[in-house]
């Protein structure tokens, strides 16, 4: 059995309450618990807290759990001070990245700390009342700069440290066979559930995008991860007539160049792929460059609206879908949906719309791409 961990975005909630359980009430509380955006409870260790001029600090040691995660050991500092704005501020401190270029969740100058670990911190210390008014959270992590340049970070403009992330507050472990054969039993709950569908989606939020926003039903839906092969083999082992392919452009859209294992550090050519496309829609060298030296994914669909060549993804959904009948010679239909970071379909193939206009799937959103 593989042992999960905790995000860093639940270790700085559960710093940020420790911290400020001692300021309010003098406790030195060893363990906090949270809930996370799933509803599920989460206990924390708290490896320290101490009072600060003005203040407390809380420190919470990231635990990856079973996964080879670069973090794991690191202290998760969270410095609370009571301010007269109501609310909390959220800042970063030492050891945070900084955003300095556009196309990621975080806009560039603010520190890289995601959305859902701010939403976690926030309601960490909803029933905690700010003698002031309202809280003023510091996130640092000593020695994330160095660690910071073992990841992604300074590949997308992140500096000076770590991103604090999750999305779910725990780290699934990635020891891949074991993590493949995990996904697997999905496919048989959508099949008991009486699907001869299943889209698959490369993790929470695309689900949660999938089943809240276009009306797929969460019985339908299974998680494939970067597994997109072997989860397409898989659901034609298991009979599903039609597979639809449902997610983030610069994931799923992989698929078009006939990459089947996406993770970036195996296979990473979405912006060549983009450019290719682009460029058979007529799109000039200027913009092609563009594209290559795009910082992520996300600035590509800024380039390519302003060029009037969103159409560009739809050439991308296409494609995708054909490698992936290709792969499986035939045993499946299979379409592809393609979504921005906030959700918004921007490309899809023949299949997938007709799946979505047949089960009532993606509305009119899907309708919007071109086709």
């Amino acid at each position: 059995m593989w042992r999960r961990g905790i995000t860093t975005g639940a270790s700085a909630a559960a710093a940020a309450r420790a911290a400020a359980l001692l300021l309010l009430e003098g406790r030195g509380e060893k363990e906090i618990e949270l809930v996370n955006p799933r509803g599920e409870v989460l206990r924390v260790p708290v490896a320290r807290v101490e009072r600060t001029e003005g203040g407390a600090r809380g420190v919470v040691i990231k635990d990856g759990g079973d996964d080879p995660d670069v973090t794991h050991g690191l202290e998760i500092v969270a410095e609370v001070f009571p301010v007269p704005a109501p609310g909390v501020e959220i800042t970063g401190g030492r050891g945070v990245g900084r955003v300095t270029k556009p196309g990621l969740a975080v806009p560039p100058g603010e520190y890289a700390i995601n959305p859902v670990p701010r939403q976690m911190i926030t309601a960490a210390l909803a029933d905690l009342p700010s003698p002031a008014g309202g809280w003023k959270v510091v996130i640092s992590v000593p020695g994330g700069e160095e660690v910071a340049q073992r990841t992604l970070n300074p590949r997308l403009g992140i500096e000076g440290g770590i991103s604090i992330l999750g999305t779910t507050g725990i780290v699934e472990p990635m020891s891949e066979e074991a993590f493949k054969t995990s996904l697997v039993p999905q496919l048989d709950v959508v099949r008991a559930a009486g699907w001869k569908t299943v889209l698959l989606t490369p993790g929470r939020m695309g689900e949660k995008v999938a089943s809240e926003r276009y009306r797929v039903p969460p019985e339908a839906v299974a998680l494939m991860s970067n597994f997109v092969g072997y989860m397409l083999e898989a659901a034609a082992e298991k009979g599903f007539e039609r597979i639809i392919l449902f997610g983030h452009h610069g994931k799923v859209g992989k698929v078009a160049g006939g990459i089947f294992h996406t993770h970036s550090r195996v296979a990473d050519a979405r912006r060549e792929v983009l450019a290719a496309l682009a460029a058979a829609r007529g799109a000039g060298k200027d913009l092609v460059t563009r594209i290559l030296a795009a910082n992520a994914a996300e600035e590509a669909v800024d380039l390519l609206r302003e060029a009037g060549l969103l159409q560009v993804f739809t050439d991308m959904a296409r494609r995708a879908a054909r490698r992936a009948e290709e792969y499986l010679r035939g045993r499946a239909r299979v379409g592809v949906v393609l979504t921005t970071l906030k959700g918004d379909i921007i490309g899809a193939d023949e299949v997938a719309l007709a799946t979505g206009r047949e089960l009532g799937w993606f509305g009119n959103d899907g309708e919007k791409v071109g086709l």
